[in-house]
This record gives structure tokens, C-alpha cells and sequence, in this order.
């Protein structure tokens, strides 16, 4: 037989009282607890080597780095709650991806998509990533129509192509169409043809007027120009090549 335990009523309200006052207690205890959590004193900020990052200890324990831009307004003493350290995170993520962007156009331009797409691949967020791009226009340090111009110019001095081609390499690097065209506005094809030739016909110029002809024609077609556009490309600069070697001859 099992041994079982009778109360009656009057004795069952203090032990339910009892319980609920200890559940209580329990619940007062971890909200003190998540209080505490949610708030720290900083006791110190110690500048990390490089000097760009400054380690902030909350409580006497180090909780995380900050960019020492972002550290600028922080002293030792001041109070700060989980919601503040989240914001200041939030801002050292910004700043991290901002400086990490201009290291990046540091060394080139770059079409704003190129920068989002570097970014994403280290990590940062889309809320970072826009946040970034917009701090990047206001200080006019990406701008996707003077990208495309650049590009464009580019090409034409060093490896000149057609339009279509250089849409494509533009578009390849995120640019919008609308940039493209922009940039693309009075784009001379004839001109970039013999551009293009004048460079290309200096590779053959020990073979056969024949051979050195279709050598280019190809030479032409791979950078994007269309047969008629090629044909008077090709009659112009071989038409100059010919006076060019004639010329030589003749001052021998």
C-alpha cells in the first residue's frame, strides 16, 4: 500500500502560498540577474597595437573592441546598457566596412555592386552594406556613371573594343544600364575599330598582306565589332600600313 499524504484545506493554502511566494522569489532573483546583464560599468578602454581598436572592459572584464572612432565618446565610469553596447556594435560594424571599402577603391575604382560584393563575402550584412554604399556616395567616393566613363576611356586608349562589348564587361561588374548608357553616350564605333586595328595590325605586320587581313578581321570580330564596322576599319588601316611601308622604302 502506498503511502499518501491527506492535508486539508486550511493546511493546503499555506503550503500553496509558500510555493508561489518561492516561484516568486525565484523570478525576482533572475530578473536581478538579467538586470545585471543588460547594463556594465566600464572600467577601462585600453588601445589595442595597432592603435586603430580600443578593447573596452566592462566590469574589470574585457567585453569587446571598438574602432577608436566609434570609442571616441566612451570614458571609464560611464554606464552603459546591453541596448548601447548593441548600437555601438552596430557602428563598429559600419565603420569596419566603410574603411575596409575605401581601402578597396584605394586601389581602383569600383562599381558599387563590385563593393557590395566584396563586403558580403567578409561577412557583413545587408543593413551594414547599404549603410556603407550611402556613406561611400555622400562623400562622392563611388559613383557608378564616373566608374563606366573611366572604364570606357580605358579601354580606348589601352584595348579598345565595341559597344557591345563594353556593355557587357560593364554589366558583368554590376553597373546599372542607365550608367552604361550614360557613360556610352557619343562612343565613336568607327573610331574604336581603327583604334582597335592600328593596335592589332602591328602583330602581323611580317606576315602576308593576305593572312595579316584575316588575322585581324578576327582580331576585331573577338572585341565586338560588327563586319561592316570591321570592313572600313580594316581598309583604312591597311590602307595606312601600305603608304607607311612605301614611305620607308622610299627614304632608304
Amino acid at each position: 500500500m502506498g503511502i499518501g499524504v491527506y492535508l486539508s484545506f486550511g493546511e493546503a493554502i499555506p503550503i500553496v502560498s509558500a510555493f508561489a511566494a518561492a516561484k516568486s522569489l525565484a523570478r525576482g532573483v533572475w530578473f536581478s540577474r538579467e538586470a545585471l546583464a543588460l547594463s556594465g560599468l566600464i572600467t577601462a578602454l585600453k588601445p589595442q597595437k595597432s592603435k586603430q581598436r580600443v578593447n573596452v572592459f566592462i566590469d574589470h572584464a574585457y567585453r569587446f573592441s571598438l574602432d577608436r572612432g566609434v570609442a571616441a565618446r566612451l570614458k571609464a565610469g560611464q554606464s552603459l546598457t546591453e541596448e548601447e553596447i548593441s548600437q555601438l556594435s552596430r557602428k563598429d560594424e559600419e565603420q569596419r566596412a566603410y574603411l575596409r571599402a575605401v581601402r578597396y577603391l584605394s586601389r581602383r575604382p569600383h562599381a558599387e555592386q563590385e563593393i557590395r560584393n566584396k563586403l558580403s563575402r567578409n561577412g557583413f550584412a545587408e543593413p551594414v552594406l547599404s549603410r556603407t554604399l550611402e556613406r561611400l556616395r555622400e562623400a562622392e567616393l563611388v559613383d557608378d556613371v564616373a566608374f563606366a566613363r573611366t572604364w570606357v576611356e580605358n579601354r580606348l586608349t589601352f584595348r579598345p573594343r565595341s559597344a557591345r562589348a563594353l556593355r557587357i564587361e560593364l554589366k558583368r561588374k554590376g553597373v546599372p544600364s542607365e550608367a552604361i548608357e550614360q557613360a556610352l553616350d557619343g562612343f565613336e564605333e568607327e573610331q574604336a575599330a581603327v583604334l582597335a586595328a592600328e593596335k592589332g595590325v602591328r602583330k602581323y605586320r611580317h606576315l602576308s598582306d593576305e593572312v595579316a587581313r584575316k588575322r585581324l578581321m578576327a582580331y576585331l570580330v573577338r572585341r565586338g565589332f560588327n563586319y561592316s564596322v570591321v570592313k572600313q576599319a580594316l581598309k583604312q588601316v591597311m590602307h595606312q600600313a601600305i603608304h607607311s611601308d612605301t614611305e620607308s622604302e622610299v627614304s632608304r
